[in-house]
């Protein structure tokens, strides 16, 4: 069954570089051996530089199940995920994930993310983004208040 959906994954993508709408990648939401979601990168046609095609696949599985968790999904992906999907990845509680070409093999077409996963394992006043901390007292209060004041729903 896996290789059905990767398949699919697969075909997508080929179809996305005929029909000229940009990087080669898809990828298809699977719950219960039934495709629940697909999608692909809409950077370009979006103008959008999250619009990868995992999490437009994420997005759109969580709208249609209703739901921002997806235990008990897997996703394929045409191509390793990035460091931004595979975070969405985590956060979207996936339970596992196949991929067909590597990252290095995205490397060789212009898609370049590893000085992404080279960033975070840098310590945050050595990044090449400048990340600055300021007013955490007053912000913390408001993280405290919710703490008190309202149930929280696991996420």
């Amino acid at each position: 069954m896996e290789k059905k959906f990767m398949q699919e994954a697969i075909d997508l993508s080929r179809e996305n570089i005929e029909k000229q709408f940009g990087w080669p990648f898809w990828a298809v939401v699977v719950k219960d051996w039934k495709i629940v979601w697909k999608g692909f990168n809409h950077v370009i046609k979006n103008n959008d530089p999250t619009a990868h095609w995992e999490i437009q696949a994420i997005r759109d599985a969580c709208t249609n199940l209703k739901t921002f968790d997806l235990s008990w999904c897997e996703i394929y992906s045409s191509c390793e995920p990035c460091p931004m999907c595979l975070w969405a990845i985590f956060w979207s509680r996936i339970d596992k994930v196949y991929y067909a070409n590597t990252q290095a093999d995205a490397d060789e077409i212009g898609f370049d993310d590893w000085n992404f996963y080279k960033e975070f394992s840098k310590p945050i006043d050595q990044r090449s983004i400048p990340e600055i901390q300021i007013m955490y007292d007053e912000a913390k209060k408001v993280f405290d208040e919710r703490k008190e004041k309202t149930k929280n729903i696991l996420y």
